[in-house]
């Protein structure tokens, strides 16, 4: 097999603006104002797609999703308000009392601060919102591209925006030589690794702040810059010391935190803030406390609530109908389901099924390893499309209609973004390749109504649990096939592998019937927070929904 490696670069080609014509219905998106900095000018618009890749509403979506982000970062800074001071205590020094819940609410506020792009238009949350479990908020989107576009207008990353809940309990990757598999890390190809923080989801939260086609930074500094010039820049000297932003700035700053990742202008260089040495350890701290006040509080139960129904009946207070305990059974048996996304009982039939029989009562539904499940390729990504530089100069993937999505194996490569810390492991990329992260099941069905779109898998290529199951079922009985009839994809047809090596054999022909199917979807939703409490946000959508 050919494998085509995605490299971003930036090239050197002369700046034309205007290269790109936007599809009927899209302009440039409009920047929020900023009360820490002044608003950067408008940005040249980046549309090497064909017409009709991007949906018709996606302008007016992202400014809906802006509003929305907006809405929740004003609640955090009154939730911050409102917390009483702390007592500063102990040895080691501790914050007594609220300590945790500020170090919590500082980490919402990183996450819905939409300063913390090059634009001033996005923050984290802008494609990770509350009501769709953290994941993509925008259902025409996860109907179509499925990624999402950027800082910049508009490079679009290559990957499904995972969900943040759960995230925070994948500990920092290792390989387990006796298994000859790799447990841990974060991001589908688990190039989060947690190498030096030892947190991989605190490093997950260092990414996309400085990824080309997301936030678009163009140096961790920035990151700092802006924290520096933030609302709740108290709250952060107060919760991790006021040496965080004792940084001497050049003057040229604001204008480097103004250019996006990638340019021609920088040169290719990760640093073109020019620190001092001891500026820029201090910075690299600080972006680490960053980092780790996200993770606080997306481990928090705001997030990671654990207050399904499933929750519940492990916890006695609920019973699930016997749909969805017939669809326990068979997850945990005839589905194979259990074999990767641990429940806490072991994968084998029972007489009885009770929450006695559980050997865990908070189980992560994953067993925090990575799988080729011999899925299709998604051909309305956009990144097959981005071969082509943009109005900075910049190629997002020189690879094109050529680039193969090899996941874990890419990473262990040091290449499509990931950089592999120990190169103990490069020898082992043959052996993942195609391989995406077990991602936990709980809160895959977490949406605002029903009709709202979500989609599964990193390429999103499928659109429903029961197509997700439909695929484990019947992969092997109706494909690999390069040639579905119209009207038979996804349900008598299934295309060939996007990466056919070590495709996952477990699945692919379980026998489960249609009813089978459904009752699994019955228990799977079980696993939706918001059951035992109202999940946190979850009513910030304010989209429109069809009966």
């Amino acid at each position: 097999m050919r494998r085509n490696v995605f490299i971003t670069t930036s090239g050197t080609v002369a700046l034309v603006l205007g290269a790109w014509i936007l599809p009927q219905g899209l302009s440039a998106q409009r920047l929020m104002p900023q009360a820490a900095h002044k608003q950067p000018p408008a940005q040249p618009i980046y549309n090497p797609y064909p017409p009709g890749l991007l949906p018709s509403d996606l302008e007016a979506e992202l400014d809906r999703v802006r509003r929305e982000v907006e809405g929740i970062y004003k609640e955090a800074l009154a939730q911050w308000r409102a917390i009483p001071p702390p007592t500063v205590t102990g040895n080691p020094l501790s914050l007594q009392g609220s300590g945790m819940r500020l170090v919590q609410i500082l980490g919402k506020l990183e996450l819905f601060d939409t300063t913390i792009s090059v634009n001033g238009n996005i923050a984290c949350s802008s494609c990770h919102m509350p009501y769709a479990g953290w994941s993509g908020p925008i259902s025409s989107l996860n109907a179509t591209t499925v990624a999402y576009p950027g800082s910049v207008r508009f490079r679009f990353g290559k990957r499904k925006p995972q969900s943040y809940t759960y995230s925070p309990f994948y500990p920092a990757l290792d390989f387990n030589e006796t298994q000859q598999d790799f447990y841990g890390g974060n991001f589908w190809d688990l190039r989060a690794t947690g190498w030096k923080i030892q947190s991989a989801d605190a490093e997950q939260a260092q990414h996309p702040v400085l990824d080309t086609q997301e936030h678009g930074f163009p140096d961790a500094a920035c990151i700092v810059f802006r924290l520096s010039q933030a609302e709740y820049k108290p709250l952060f000297e107060e919760i991790w010391g006021k040496q965080a932003f004792d940084i001497k700035f050049p003057p040229s700053t604001e204008k480097i935190c103004r250019t996006p990742g990638g340019a021609a202008v920088l040169g290719g260089s990760s640093t073109p803030v020019n620190l001092k040495k001891d500026d820029r350890g201090r910075m690299n701290s600080t972006f680490d406390q960053f980092a780790l006040s996200i993770t606080a509080y997306e481990r928090s139960e705001d997030v990671s609530a654990f207050s399904s129904k499933f929750d519940a009946f492990l916890s006695g207070s609920a019973e699930l109908t016997p749909r969805e305990m017939a669809g326990w059974e068979l997850f945990r048996g005839k589905g194979k389901c259990n074999t990767c996304h641990l429940d806490g009982t072991e994968n084998g039939a029972a007489s009885s099924l009770t929450a006695a029989n559980a050997a865990s009562v908070a189980p992560l539904f994953t067993d925090f390893t990575s799988g080729n499940l011999g899925l299709p390729r998604n051909p309305n990504d956009p990144i097959y499309f981005e071969n082509v530089p943009d109005p900075f100069g910049f190629t997002p993937n020189p690879a094109g209609q050529n680039f193969i999505d090899l996941g874990v194996g890419l990473f262990l490569r040091s290449q499509a973004g990931g950089v592999n810390p120990n190169s103990d492991w490069t020898a082992l990329a043959p052996q993942f390749d195609g391989k995406m992260q077990v991602s936990t099941a709980r809160n895959a069905d977490l949406r605002p109504c029903p009709s709202f779109v979500k989609a599964y898998m990193h390429n999103g290529y499928l659109k429903s649990l029961k197509e997700v199951v439909h695929f484990y079922n019947t992969r092997d009985v109706f494909g690999p096939n390069p040639s579905c009839a119209p009207g038979t994809e996804k349900k008598t047809c299934w295309p060939p592998p996007e990466v056919s090596a070590n495709e996952d054999m477990t699945i692919g022909k379980l026998g489960l019937s249609d009813l089978e199917e459904d009752q699994i979807v019955a228990f799977l939703r079980t696993l939706t927070d918001g059951f035992t409490r109202p999940y946190t946000d979850f009513n910030t959508f304010t989209g429109s929904c069809t009966p």
